[in-house]
């Protein structure tokens, strides 16, 4: 019963220690989460630079693991190089290895305090001081579970089995390695695994070979979750995770013999036996990090080959990123990009289908059902990362930006449709019945079509700057497009009246071309409602259209 009772305790330490560090996380992410992201991508020009970004985000979130995985993302956009890529991983081996030392230095008395300071903070209405109470209690729980580990390790002295295990570990240094890069993969964190060392080294039952040995797995170890995490990404990020691992396995490959030596320098070091875990981890990473640093191009080549390029969907998103849902600034901004993305392949359906019209040419239509079928499976995608990113509890600002996002993909869905089932049908129609407008019927519409792209990437601008001149420009612009399409239809009926064959022969498709032109501008319109709308010039705009209608203006008799 009483190695039961230890087993629990030893577990429940474990599991605290884990819980402060997914806290700390999830704090540092809430209160500084952008800056990090921004800091992180924008600091890696450099390889001094990349190596403290990845130093500094690491200690910030307690997770190189993360910034494993977010430094993956940007090279995945490709904000940051894959050589730059490297380094940054190497600080955040450093990183983690520090907060190890630090965590190690006798100051668990502190976690009530820190506790107290964290809900005093998290009490706060800011959503800033919010996160930073929670990456405090987080600490403090950190610091609380080393106090458990350190009294549930205590009974371990006596324990017979514990030392017939130890024993054949110390035995088999293979074994050990693997035990403990086990312990890591399994905590998803080389910091749980080396704290965990750390408290066993403390009894005195860990000679400093294998205390070294059991470093090098934990190393070892806590590169292997962010591998798992990126086999569903692209092949950029494979090639950062996975290289971080091949670096940490080089590195634990010509450690592992010469651990013996190691035990025997480090104790030669005025450093505290007890502390030896924590010395030999962040030694190990310092010695890494100076080895690996000048091989940072040649395996960033090397990770090119292993890892080549793969057939990409086109239908997956850029953009959207789920570790960014913690930040809405930071994910309102990738899902305009997203959005942004889906506009471009729209207006690639127009200027198709405008190629098609002016060329009578086919084979120019081929590729609008793949345009349209990206563009309906990156707006539902959109949709979806904005509904998770809802239920985080966004402000009235953001929540509005929400939704003129949502709007202007689906509105950009529907274009899509009509250019496929209307557009697209109508042009080949033309083309196959190789009929041919009349030189003034061919003329409007070819006048149309070029302004619908303009107003397209008017609209594109918009949906970015949110300028209300162009805002206010496109809705004139509406007008107008009205104007065209009902001036269009009147010459055109007077030309069938003139008894003109070739109006006689295309008078449906040139109706229905118009009316699908028409439903198509009044979707591109849309987007500079929400602008109008705020300034109420939307609502007088639609108050005077509905008196006019009520009241309309005689001229004199």
């Amino acid at each position: 019963m009483s190695s039961t009772i230890v087993m629990i305790n030893l577990f429940g330490a474990v599991a605290l220690l884990l819980f402060g560090l997914a806290q700390v996380k999830d704090g540092v992410s809430r209160a500084f989460g952008a800056r990090l992201r921004s800091g992180l991508a924008t600091g890696t020009r450099g390889g001094l630079r990349s190596f403290v970004s990845g130093f500094v985000a690491t200690v910030a979130l307690q997770s190189s693991t993360a910034t494993a995985l977010m430094v993956a993302s940007f090279v995945e956009r490709e904000l940051v190089e894959p050589r730059m890529a490297q380094i940054v991983l190497l600080g955040a081996n450093v990183g983690t290895a520090v907060t190890a030392w630090v965590v190690a230095t006798g100051i668990e008395w502190l976690s009530p305090l820190v506790i107290l300071a964290g809900i005093v903070l998290f009490r706060s209405v800011s959503t800033a001081r919010q996160g930073g109470g929670t990456a405090l209690i987080g600490i403090g729980l950190m610091l609380l579970s080393l106090h458990l580990l350190s009294s549930a390790t205590e009974p371990m002295r006596q324990s017979p089995a514990l030392a017939a295990f130890i024993g054949l570990l110390d035995n088999a240094w293979p074994v050990a390695l693997a035990f403990s890069a086990g312990i890591a993969f399994i905590s998803s964190s080389s910091l749980a695994a080396v704290v965990l060392i750390l408290s066993l080294a403390s009894t005195g039952i860990l000679s400093a070979d294998l205390v070294i040995v059991l470093v090098l797995g934990a190393n070892l170890g806590g590169a292997i979750p962010p591998v798992i995490a990126s086999l569903a990404g692209p092949a950029s990020a494979k090639r950062v995770t996975l290289g971080n691992l091949i670096v940490r396995a080089a590195g634990c490959l010509i450690a592992l013999p010469l651990a013996g030596y190691g035990a025997e320098l480090l104790e030669m070091l005025p450093l505290a036996p007890p502390k030896l875990p924590v010395d030999a981890h962040l030694a190990f990473n310092l010695i890494l990090a100076a080895l690996a640093w000048p091989f940072s191009r040649l395996l960033s080549r090397l990770m090119l080959r292993l890892v080549p390029e793969e057939a990409r969907t086109d239908n997956a998103p850029k953009y959207l990123d789920s570790q960014e849902l913690s930040t809405p600034v930071v994910a309102l901004a990738s899902a305009t990009r997203e959005v942004l993305g889906v506009g471009d392949l729209i207006e690639r359906m127009l200027i198709c289908a405008s190629e098609a019209f002016e060329q009578n040419d086919l084979t120019k239509l081929k590729e609008l059902p793949s345009l349209e079928s990206q563009v309906d499976s990156l707006q539902q995608e959109v949709k979806i990362y904005l509904s998770k990113l809802g239920r985080e509890g966004l402000s009235d600002e953001n929540g509005r930006r929400s939704i003129v996002i949502i709007d202007y993909a689906i509105n950009l869905e529907h274009i899509g449709d009509i250019i496929e089932k209307g557009l697209a049908p109508q042009v080949a129609k033309k083309a196959s019945l190789g009929l041919n407008f009349s030189a003034e019927g061919y003329e409007e519409l070819k006048t149309l079509f070029d302004l619908t792209i303009d107003n397209l990437r008017i609209a594109q601008t918009i949906f970015v700057t949110r300028d209300f001149n162009l805002a206010k420009q496109l809705m004139d612009v509406k007008v107008e497009v009205r104007r065209m399409e009902k001036q269009s239809a009147e010459r055109h009926l007077e030309r069938l009246r003139d008894g003109r064959a070739d109006s006689l022969q295309t008078s449906s498709l040139h109706l229905d071309m118009l009316r699908d032109l028409k439903r198509i501008n009044a979707h591109i319109v849309s987007v500079a409602h929400p602008i109008l709308d705020e300034s109420g010039l939307l609502i007088e705009s639609r108050l005077r259209n509905a008196g006019k209608q009520q009241h309309p203006i005689r001229a004199p008799s």
